[in-house]
């Protein structure tokens, strides 16, 4: 089931297109990742499909509804943890969620807002001021209020951005254990590729306003390059001749004490190979995978530093044209 569906969706901000023609699918239960640096059009996507700006041309349904003509019905059904902070920091847990839940209307939701703020390991903190809070808290107790009103849909724009690894870490944990167990399924926009490739289900890489890839982490990778195994000898040649038997292994070097073995879907295959050398001495094996940062190279031929600074270029332009 289809809980999303955009169809050729374009956004414009006069003579700059942040969104250029985009067409996807989001399933029920799915965590749907969007990478690509600042200005790519990731953050405008999610303002649309929030009903926070409404798109030059195109479509798009959210649960079902229109996000031009029924903005309502969409509101209620997604919750939205922004990438700037919106909590009152004057206020405590507790109370943030409390006026959540007026401002949805929602009459008994007490022991819902002790539900969740246990779920993100607030609980014990839920009288405490915000202000006091770690950069951590605050992003758990964003998306407890997120949940509040039961969305089916959770919109998170670079939950983790300024966090410390072991934090990121923790946060990972919850969107995996909230995607499971409440069924929410969920727009993740990151900078981070290990964060999609970690959490997602399907990435979306973004480029310019264009979608220009757009499959599951494990499929993209398999696209942009095989995988190596490495293996470690005193007797590299032995391991050449004893490899070199097998039809499908038929891509070898060797290098200071090294044979790479390179082919498709190398981690499933690295046990036969290690069979194959029984009876040569091996000091060790590796194996090496493409990553998302491959695939994001592959297909823009730019690091995200190198994207950022192309987007300010175009936002320094546009700025000169509209003078």
């Amino acid at each position: 089931m289809e809980l999303i569906k955009v169809e050729h969706l374009t956004k414009r901000f006069g003579d700059l297109v942040a969104v250029d023609d985009i067409s996807f699918s989001i399933r029920k239960g799915e965590i749907f990742g969007f990478l690509g640096p600042n200005g790519a059009g990731k953050t405008t996507t999610l303002s649309i499909l929030s009903t926070l700006l409404s798109p030059t041309e195109g479509s798009a349904t959210v649960n079902g509804y229109d996000v031009l003509s029924q903005k309502a019905d969409v509101r209620r059904s997604i919750g939205v943890v922004f990438q700037d902070p919106t909590l009152d920091e004057e206020l405590t847990a507790w109370e943030n969620m409390d006026i959540h839940r007026r401002l949805y209307g929602m009459k008994k939701s007490r022991e819902k807002i002790d539900e969740l703020l246990t779920l993100v390991e607030l609980d014990n903190r839920k009288k405490q001021l915000v202000k006091n809070f770690s950069g951590g808290m605050k992003r758990r107790l964003e998306i407890a209020r997120g949940l509040l009103h039961e969305p089916s849909i959770l919109f998170l724009d670079e939950p983790t951005l300024g966090l410390d690894p072991q934090t990121r870490n923790h946060l990972w944990d919850y969107i995996r254990n909230m995607n499971r167990e409440k069924q929410v399924t969920i727009i993740l926009t990151t900078h981070y590729m290990d964060e999609a490739e970690k959490l997602s289900d399907r990435v979306a890489i973004i480029d310019r306003g264009r979608i220009i890839a757009l499959d599951t982490p494990s499929a993209l990778k398999e696209r942009v390059g095989k995988s190596v195994i490495r293996i470690e000898s005193s007797e590299t040649e032995r391991v050449k001749d004893k490899l070199a038997r097998v039809d499908w292994l038929n891509n070898l070097s060797s290098h200071n004490g090294f044979v790479d073995v390179t082919l498709q879907n190398a981690e499933k295959r690295i046990v036969e190979v290690i069979k194959i050398l029984n009876e040569v001495p091996i000091e060790s094996v590796s194996l090496q995978v493409p990553t998302l940062e491959d695939v994001f190279l592959n297909y823009t031929g730019r690091t995200i530093r190198e994207q950022e600074a192309s987007v300010k270029d175009r936002m320094r332009q546009h700025r000169k044209v509209s003078r």
